[in-house]
């Protein structure tokens, strides 16, 4: 500031007048300082401007998947993309890490606020009994929770209906004429694992269909690993529903190296369609959300909240099923 000061022959006060947008200095002077500003290369300081107007600029994002997993998970990716494209258009930046457990991430969250780096987080992955809740509503730190509004506290939350992609995946299976059928489910502390699960045993037991729930991790290996204990054994299921997109690659890519035909043996559909299911052969089956609105919703939200406008509970519109070369009817033995 003193050096945009000294070329433009003004004082310090003036050019802060100019660069803030502030009333004081003629138009023609603003526009000179902001000419000599960007002449400097001069950006504002975030912790300067954080003591000044209260704001930092920044809104905030902890994860605690693992870093290997987290980079191929296509849904991360799209989520953060949604966000930051939104972002971008008021100049707000995101802040982005990892962190070992909900535990971990509330001492992050305590961190960023005292230190005024953020003005405001997004909640993913909400458990049952979630600490990070409490401990914001506390801090009185603008937060969204991308998930379930039920465990979401006083925070307003963007979400979807888990059971209607439940139900949307089981009854395309039973009407393909599968019986038996199973599902890989992501981690069972997770609040949408639980959604998911009670949206399956209930549609399932509605249809009449045998059902069983393996739980596994979001990993290509915890994919391949439950997928190989549901097809092991005389009383295997025909078809499998995947929590998400990796693991039903993993899973596609066992059954067959196992010498399972799909579908002819066994149906395959994946929750979150992305690439990955268009890529692989046969392609697979999978339940569509736009990943990047979803995103992009929250941080418009998350917008608002910071601004001091009133934001409710936001529902993003249900998913769609893509059809693809996984999903089949029964193949049946040839009578004797």
């Amino acid at each position: 500031m003193a050096d945009i000061a000294r070329r433009a022959g003004l004082t310090k006060g003036a050019v802060s007048f100019a660069l803030n947008g502030k009333p004081g200095v003629s138009e023609a002077t603003r526009r000179r300082v902001l000419a000599i500003a960007e002449e400097l290369g001069w950006q504002p300081n975030s912790a300067a401007r954080a003591l000044s107007d209260g704001r930092a600029g920044a809104f905030g994002l902890v994860v605690d998947r693992p870093a290997p997993a987290l980079g191929v998970e296509p849904f991360f990716m799209q989520l953060i993309s949604g966000i930051q494209a939104e972002l971008s258009r008021d100049g707000v930046a995101l802040l982005f890490t990892l962190a070992e457990d909900v535990r971990a991430q509330v001492a992050v969250h305590r961190d960023w606020w005292a230190s005024r780096r953020v003005d405001g987080v997004f909640l993913v992955d909400v458990h049952v009994g979630d600490p990070r809740i409490a401990a914001l509503e506390e801090l009185q730190l603008p937060a969204v929770v991308i998930g379930s509004p039920v465990a979401s506290g006083s925070l307003p939350a963007v979400w979807n209906d888990e059971a209607d992609g439940v139900r949307l995946a089981v009854e395309h299976l039973a009407g393909l004429g599968h019986r038996s059928v199973a599902r890989v489910s992501g981690p069972a502390d997770l609040l949408h694992t639980r959604q998911r699960s009670a949206a399956f045993d209930a549609v399932t037991a509605e249809l009449g269909l045998r059902a069983t729930t393996v739980e596994a991790d979001y990993t290509g290996e915890g994919g391949a690993a439950a997928t190989l204990a549901l097809l092991e054994g005389p009383d295997r299921h025909t078809a499998v529903l995947y929590d998400n997109d990796l693991m039903a690659v993993s899973g596609l890519s066992v059954a067959q190296q196992h010498g399972f035909r799909v579908p002819a043996d066994v149906s395959l559909l994946a929750w979150d369609d992305s690439p990955l299911c268009g890529a692989v052969r046969p392609g697979l089956t999978a339940l569509r959300r736009d990943i990047a609105a979803y995103g992009a919703h929250a941080a418009r939200q998350l917008c608002d909240l910071v601004a001091g406008e009133e934001v409710r509970d936001l529902q993003v519109a249900p998913p769609e099923l893509v059809r693809r070369g996984s999903t089949a009817p029964l193949e049946r033995p040839a009578a004797a």
